[in-house]
């Protein structure tokens, strides 16, 4: 029989015990816990929170469980389930809309397309599925990079290159549009990645108020905006159908 990696056993019985009990815990109490010396538990907590699967509070120093780790937790939600379950919204956003509709997940600092429906006209088109697109300028880049905690350290991470004159690099106006995509639903972009191009995107959630991914409508900016403004009516399409599918996944309150 093969022998168990005893650093790994560590690893997970740090996991297991900062999962139950109270939220967060200082190093003393997790060394005690688990019958380690204070050296030794450090060096496993350090490695952990390297990974994100661990975060320390700055004021108290204690351990808490870190955001990658309930990422992982996620898995059950495969991108093909997720999918699946947004077929029927996205073709009826697309027909109500007029124009083409994305579906995308967190993807190696980027966004991947998972899903396209094409503008339902009779124009040529290029099918996108597993293209990437980057998180700081698209819409459904920003919207995952609101509300994913993963994304977000991952948008503040990359070289944030202007794709127009009108992408925002900085990283406190980026932070603002993030602030005013939560408060709003939605993020839109227009002309920041693609001259002449806009979109507009909302989250999609599990059931348990997990990001797991954003639907996004994209086309022309004259056919999106009306008097230099996002079209309301598209708005709320997009957001009814980002709801539709969270319902659809077991998401509350949406």
């Amino acid at each position: 029989m093969a022998r168990n990696i005893q650093s790994v056993e560590r690893a997970a019985a740090m996991l297991r015990l900062l999962a139950g009990g109270e939220r967060r815990l200082g190093l003393s109490d997790i060394a005690s816990s688990t019958g380690l010396a204070k050296g030794t538990a450090h060096g496993i907590l350090r490695t952990l929170q390297q990974e994100g699967f661990v975060e320390q509070d700055d004021a108290s120093g204690r351990y808490q469980l870190g955001a990658e780790l309930l990422r992982l937790g996620t898995t059950y939600l495969d991108v093909h389930e997720l999918r699946a379950r947004a077929l029927v919204w996205t073709d009826d956003l697309a027909r109500s809309s007029g124009e083409s509709v994305h579906l995308g997940v967190l993807h190696q600092r980027g966004v991947l397309i998972v899903h396209h429906v094409f503008r339902p006209d009779d124009s040529r088109q290029v099918l996108e599925i597993g293209a990437m697109q980057p998180l700081h300028s698209t819409a459904l880049g920003k919207v995952l990079s609101a509300y994913d905690p993963v994304a977000h350290s991952e948008a503040m991470e990359v070289d944030r290159k202007p794709f127009t004159d009108r992408t925002v690099c900085e990283p406190d106006a980026f932070e603002h549009i993030l602030d005013l995509t939560r408060a709003r639903g939605y993020a839109a972009d227009v002309e920041e990645t693609w001259e002449g191009v806009a979109s507009i995107a909302a989250p999609i959630h599990d059931r348990r108020r997990m990001p797991v991914g954003a639907v996004a409508i994209t086309g022309a900016v004259e056919r999106l905006a009306r008097d230099g403004e996002l079209r309301p009516e598209l708005i709320a399409a997009v957001r009814d159908c980002a709801r539709a599918v969270s319902r659809d996944l077991g998401a509350k309150r949406f």
